[in-house]
């Protein structure tokens, strides 16, 4: 606001504390402050109400249901936290406050530095690549699981397997997953179960907790004996929301020790009806296949005939030609006959005997001494022109000829 009108404007307190307000949230972006947890209030409402302080003073807090339900944790009295937040200020009351966006325990954000920057190591050598993951055996007969003896993930892990699968063979590898040197404990367990090669799938698991109870697997000596584990692994570790080195390292990870458990073998209920379903799918098959053949030899049956029915039939076949040819011989022979009768009498009728027979006589002319060698100088009178009175002939009947001289000679007009 200009100074002129700072000047000459009496300013309500509403006012006053709007221009307080905007002027904190404009001046102070998002930032981190640590500081210990005092007078905290759970509101009705969801609310978080409390104060952080150091040994030299002290500021009003508010965290906001919607924000605090992302919190793996409840702060307490005298917890020294690490708090996100904005710069305001609650103006019914006049109130300088922060306005938390997130909280962890203090020191965490050195943790998620060494998280990030080992991560980021082990993914560059290719510790997290795909191609490089082993497939989880589908039916296992032996599963191991590293983890500590005590553990209540332990005992999920046995239930559950034990529930889907109870023919399934399990060896533990009993290791702290917690505490001073526990990371070197588990990583000595995980080369021993690879060492001892006697488990088709190795499960590395405990429960869920804090960044820093969860830490030993966040170590680069358990990521490396994931690595070089032939076994297929899987891990477990903490809740759906928590996230270890030890995740990516493995062949596959789980959100819990149950679902690790879950997904290192096949519910035998789930196997049973796999089973079943093949079964009637195979009797069905079979029952077609039979049916198919059966009637295959049920057609074949009826063209397959016996060598003595074969003799039969071709005996049959053969009196049957010999009956036909028979026929058709006789058939043949009778045609015959019948032609050469016909012939028979069609020469007898064309046979000059025969008309002579019937009183006709075949009248020539008489040779002359001269042609007397040559019978085709003879000459067939069938016209009267042909001759003249005084002409001689020879006048041939159907018994014996006599010779005849002309007398007269009467012409047809």
């Amino acid at each position: 606001m200009p100074d002129n009108v700072m000047n000459t404007h009496v300013m309500t307190v509403s006012e006053l504390n709007r221009l307080a307000r905007e002027v904190l949230e404009q001046s102070f972006p998002l930032f981190w402050v640590s500081g210990e947890v005092s007078n905290f209030v759970r509101a009705a409402s969801g609310h978080w109400y409390f104060s952080l302080k150091d040994q030299g003073a002290q500021v009003k807090c508010v965290m906001f249901k919607g924000r605090n339900s992302y919190v793996d944790f409840t702060p307490r009295e005298g917890d020294k936290i690490e708090a996100r937040a904005t710069v305001t200020l609650y103006e019914a009351r006049g109130d300088f406050q922060l306005t938390v966006e997130f909280v962890q325990k203090a020191g965490l954000g050195a943790l998620f530095e060494a998280f990030e920057k080992l991560k980021a190591k082990l993914a560059h050598e290719g510790l997290f690549d795909a191609a490089y993951k082993q497939a989880i055996p589908t039916n296992p007969l032996t599963i191991g699981i590293v983890t500590s003896p005590d553990a209540a993930a332990l005992r999920d892990v046995l239930t559950t397997l034990k529930r889907r699968n109870p023919n399934i063979k399990v060896i533990i590898y009993p290791t702290p997953v917690q505490g001073k040197s526990a990371a070197q404990l588990i990583a000595k367990a995980i080369h021993a179960a690879s060492k001892r090669a006697e488990v088709d799938t190795l499960i590395i698991c405990r429960g869920g907790g804090s960044m820093e109870d969860l830490w030993q697997f966040n170590e680069e000596v358990v990521a490396r004996a994931i690595d070089d584990c032939p076994i297929p692994t899987i891990s477990g570790v903490g809740h759906e929301t928590d996230f270890t080195i030890c995740d990516f390292v493995a062949d596959m990870r789980a959100a819990t020790p149950t679902a690790a458990a879950e997904l290192a073998c096949a519910d035998i209920r789930v196997l049973k009806n796999q089973i079943v379903n093949l079964q009637n799918r195979l009797n069905k098959q079979i029952n077609f296949l039979l049916n198919q053949t059966a009637q295959k030899l049920d057609f074949l049956a009826r063209r397959l005939i016996s060598p003595a029915q074969q003799i039969e039939n071709r005996a049959t076949q053969i009196k049957q030609l010999q009956h036909r040819l028979n026929l058709a011989f006789q058939q043949n022979m009778q045609t015959n006959q019948h032609r050469l009768l016909r012939l028979s009498s069609s020469i007898e009728q064309l046979n000059p005997n025969a008309v002579l027979a019937r009183g006709y006589a075949i009248v020539h002319s008489e040779v002359s001494q001269n042609d007397l060698l040559n019978p085709k100088s003879a000459e067939l009178i069938i016209d009267a022109q042909q001759i003249t009175p005084e002409s001689r002939l020879n006048i041939t009947f159907y018994k014996g000829s006599a010779k005849a001289q002309v007398i007269s000679v009467k012409k047809s007009t």
